[in-house]
């Protein structure tokens, strides 16, 4: 049954699916020093304090501007597999059962990583995953602040390996860089059968305006981050018809905003039935896993039980996954709150 008031031990064992999480956002500095000297990289830290010193953001250039050098220890394929294979263990331990990842092959192309190593890598990772009950699934990004053309020449890149991923994200620097720089390439995506969705970074300039671009114009089937959508009640009420998730992450949010984890964007859309969901971001920059995230939303917030188990079928139900295959993991959140005993 559902226990009076929200737990941490409650949240990690309930069910629930992960749909915004960035691969090369789960190098823990342990990972990152150990692949550093495998690869003789210098990244100019030696020591995990050296490495979590220079996690410190006030926006999401400067993240990016830690975020993408931290790439550079990862070079080969099985560097790729012990990234994701990390990553799925821990998100198994907190209760994670389906998960849906991003990965950014151009970060890796540029530094001569053949496309290849990247995906098999995390495929691979995939495929041994379910070995210990966790569906995962790749989600490829354009990276925004490229060109249209270099999206393109990606999408084309990988039709080798189409039946690896499942979908098509856009995510990076927003500024300067609208939904409609992409169309293009979106376009062709969906023609050759991916899912798409987007990022909606928080608090960004021109926030609405690209909200809409990526609802009205591309068509995205999630949206992620989005909160800023609560400023403008007539996009809140087509994603509502729509049914379409929106995938929040409180400590990124907290970390890039501000010390705002936008928890009453967050309750505010849940309460009138908007399918949004909580998810990790980058979780080895900001500082916690899909549980660490539900926790902080409900240690600040008034969050009850109820509402977070409702945050978890929204990460179901905004899954792409089947219908049955969505069902069975409501059922198993629905076996686990009644025989829940704490």
């Amino acid at each position: 049954m559902l226990p009076r008031k929200v737990s941490k031990e409650f949240i990690e064992g309930l069910p629930k699916s992960e749909l915004h999480v960035h691969l090369e956002g789960t190098l823990e500095p342990e990972l990152k020093l150990k692949l550093a000297k495998k690869n003789n990289i210098d990244i100019g830290q030696s020591t995990i304090e050296d490495v979590e010193a220079t996690y410190h953001y006030t926006s999401l250039a400067s993240f990016l501007a830690v975020y993408y050098p931290g790439m550079n220890v990862l070079q080969t394929e099985s560097d790729f597999y012990e990234l994701a294979m990390a990553y799925l263990k821990k998100a198994h331990e907190q209760g994670v059962v389906h998960t849906e990842m991003f990965f950014d092959p151009q970060a890796h192309i540029i530094r001569g990583v053949p496309l290849n190593y990247v995906i098999n890598g995390f495929y691979q990772a995939c495929v041994d995953a379910r070995a210990f009950g966790i569906d995962a699934q790749l989600i490829m990004c354009f990276l925004r602040d490229m060109s249209a053309r270099s999206a393109m020449d990606l999408l084309n890149a990988a039709q080798p390996y189409h039946n690896k991923i499942l979908g098509i994200c856009l995510d990076s620097y927003e500024h300067h860089n609208p939904p409609l720089k992409f169309m293009q390439p979106f376009s062709l995506a969906v023609e050759q059968g991916y899912h798409i969705t987007m990022h909606a970074d928080v608090d960004q300039i021109d926030s609405i305006e690209h909200i809409k671009q990526a609802l009205e114009i591309i068509n995205v089937e999630r949206l992620d981050h989005g909160t800023n959508i609560v400023e403008n009640k007539d996009l809140v009420d087509w994603v509502n018809q729509l049914h379409l998730g929106l995938t929040s992450c409180p400590l990124s949010n907290e970390l890039i905003t501000d010390n705002d984890l936008k928890g009453d964007e967050i309750l505010d859309l849940l309460d009138i039935g908007v399918k949004v969901s909580i998810n990790s971001d980058d979780p080895a920059y900001f500082g916690g896993y899909i549980a660490d995230n539900y926790w902080a939303l409900a240690s600040e917030y008034k969050v009850t039980p109820e509402q977070i188990v409702q945050l978890a079928k929204n990460s179901i139900e905004t899954s792409w996954i089947s219908k049955e295959q969505k069902q069975l993991y409501l059922e198993q959140i629905d076996k686990y709150v009644e025989e829940y005993d704490g």
